[in-house]
């Protein structure tokens, strides 16, 4: 199963997945068609029997819209033209969001917005964008099938809440550490920021399977409990033993601190796996075996905001930015200055960064 860039055309309107759409949208078959005959192109997921699980299709605007109350004026916008996840309640969701967001970066848009139908069976996604700063502020009619809600995230302004303002990081008074990961678990972690040959890196064409916003992490590490929310994570994955750890250790990513965790903050074994399993790379097994014999961890739930275009290898690190080869880097503190510069190597866009 995989998310793909897919063309209107190669899709099966007749698909049941679009049943719903098209009982609520007594259009959206015309729409569809349009799309397919302008060849345009959605975020698809597929099951292994090539069913539709998850749809996604985004288009620039720029003029005001005028069908909904009150009218909004013309900005540059990312329309989250359709949205739909199956099952409902997927965490694949958080992956379409990370989509949207690197878009609307890219694009250098004003807002994001969407338009929904606050019906009960639609409560969930209402919900979900919410989570991520999204706000009901218009409304658009459709006669006897009612109003949707028009949903809206504005990018220029931010709310001081770090999923609210995802993806932006808030680079003004907190920590900013490296932290170390093996490259099997950085693989599956964070699969936008996955080593090859330092080739610039296309975020909107990412199409990973595993892209999700939250990401958990248990260590062992010495004061990564001392970590705040807010606080800034340099991810460095270490070498993969193909070559020098000069070249193949790099930095490939920033992760910002949501929650911190240890043993005394879980009721019991079963609290400690439903909490780590949702957003880990670890298997059941493993979370057992280390609650009842090695419960010395500590939980870092991070939010995932940004991969680096260009991997910023450990040369690097030494040669410009200056740090010490002897220190242990498994969990390192950065300067202010030294995190920039690592931002600057790394290729990041600089609208993701709230000074």
């Amino acid at each position: 199963m995989d998310l793909e860039i897919k063309s209107f055309s190669e899709l099966n309107l007749e698909d049941t997945f679009f049943d719903s759409l098209k009982n609520s949208y007594p259009e959206f078959s015309e729409w569809f068609n349009k799309k397919a005959a302008n060849g345009e192109s959605a975020y698809v997921f597929f099951d292994k029997e090539n069913n539709i699980l998850d749809f996604l299709y985004l288009k620039i605007e720029e003029d005001s819209i005028e069908d909904v109350i009150p009218v909004l004026p013309a900005k540059k916008r990312l329309k989250v033209g359709t949205f739909k996840i199956s099952p409902r309640h997927s965490r694949r969701g958080e992956r379409f969001m990370k989509k949207i967001m690197d878009r609307a970066i890219a694009d250098n848009v004003d807002e994001v917005y969407v338009t929904i139908f606050p019906k009960p069976e639609l409560e969930y996604l209402i919900t979900f964008f919410n989570i991520y700063g999204f706000h009901h502020v218009a409304n658009k009619d459709h006669g006897d099938k009612g109003s949707e809600y028009v949903l809206v995230k504005n990018l220029r302004t931010y709310e001081g809440d770090i999923v609210k303002d995802y993806p932006f990081v808030s680079k003004v008074g907190c920590e900013k550490r490296i932290l170390a990961i093996r490259p099997d678990y950085h693989t599956a972690l964070f699969p936008d920021s996955i080593l090859n040959n330092e080739d610039p890196y296309d975020l909107i064409q990412d199409v990973s399977s595993t892209n999700s916003i939250h990401k958990i992490y248990i260590c062992w590490m010495k004061d990564v409990d001392k970590l705040k929310q807010g606080d800034l994570i340099l991810i460095y994955r270490t070498n993969d033993g193909k070559g020098y750890a000069n070249y193949r250790s790099v930095i490939t990513s920033v992760c910002t601190v949501n929650e911190v965790k240890t043993f005394k903050d879980f009721r019991d074994e079963n609290d400690f796996i439903d909490y780590t399993n949702q957003y880990s790379v670890f298997s059941r097994k493993d979370l057992s075996r280390w609650y009842k014999y090695k419960n010395n961890f500590t939980v870092l739930k991070m939010l995932y905001n940004v991969a680096f275009t260009k991997r910023v290898i450990r040369k690097k690190l030494l040669e410009e930015i200056g740090l010490d080869g002897n220190a242990y880097w498994g969990f390192l503190s950065v300067t202010d200055e030294q995190f920039n510069k690592i931002v600057e190597l790394g290729q990041a866009d600089g609208r993701y960064f709230i000074d």
